[in-house]
């Protein structure tokens, strides 16, 4: 779609989301604080604030507005809306008990990759890999997994939109050197994430196509990167991965 085509937007819609992932990312927030931190008349985010007290969707405590519970249920929504989406979230359990780590189920929209499951075993690592966490794809196993079932005119696409930023100095940063990995990717069937999102974590991730053949997401695990090496990180944890992978898919092959 070029930018003639674009749809038209509306500016008070986008106020209202802003102030929603203000309230989000401050814990709360007075009307003040969102009006500077807007840069809009404190008249006009009450007015969006009592809005969304009216729909349910706030609380306030004092003069501190927070997020409601309203969004939890929508959230689960879009997390349920999928068949297959509910059928990882078993999987991911069973991943994170079998290999005693942090396992993971990532799917992509809108170019980024978005934690859907996560669930910890004995050796997990925190990973900031909280549910609904949106991260750059190149930069993790489960990304580096979903691209490289992508067609390549959508990964660039996606390149040309968010850039290739280091997260460590292990983030792959070259268009070139991301190509070939996802290539390597593709034809092993999993990829490794040698410290490229987090320093001290490594991970690998294996994608799951849909019933249509096209990618649905992604599993994957993590762990401390000392305990990461040799034939357990190099072999073992993909077999893991792949059979879990393989069990899914057979299973909402069948759904």
């Amino acid at each position: 779609m070029t930018k003639k085509e674009a749809p038209r937007t509306l500016s008070t819609t986008q106020t209202t989301f802003e102030i929603i992932e203000l309230l989000k990312e401050r814990g709360g927030a007075r009307v003040t604080e969102l009006a500077n931190e807007l840069d809009v008349a404190a008249s006009t985010v009450h007015s969006h604030l009592a809005t969304l007290m009216a729909a349910g969707y706030l609380t306030k405590e004092g003069d501190i507005y927070h997020l409601g519970l309203s969004f939890l249920e929508l959230g689960e929504h879009v997390r349920t809306r999928k068949e297959p989406y509910p059928i990882a979230e078993s999987y991911t359990e069973q991943l994170a008990a079998e290999t005693d780590s942090r396992a993971v189920f990532t799917v992509e929209e809108h170019g980024r990759g978005v934690y859907m499951y996560t669930f910890s075993g004995e050796h997990a690592v925190w990973t900031y890999s909280t549910v609904g966490k949106r991260f750059p794809l190149y930069a993790t196993a489960a990304g580096k997994s979903i691209l490289s079932q992508l067609p390549e005119a959508r990964v660039e696409a996606i390149v040309d939109e968010f850039g290739l930023t280091a997260e460590t100095d292990n983030t792959i940063t070259d268009r070139e050197a991301l190509r070939e990995e996802l290539a390597a990717v593709d034809e092993r069937g999993y990829a490794y994430n040698h410290e490229e999102q987090l320093d001290g974590v490594k991970a690998v991730g294996v994608p799951v196509s849909g019933p249509d053949g096209r990618v649905l997401g992604a599993f994957s695990v993590a762990s401390p990167a000392n305990r990461m090496t040799g034939e357990w990180f190099e072999t073992e944890l993909p077999e893991t991965i792949l059979a879990t992978a393989n069990e899914f898919e057979l299973e909402i092959s069948l759904t």
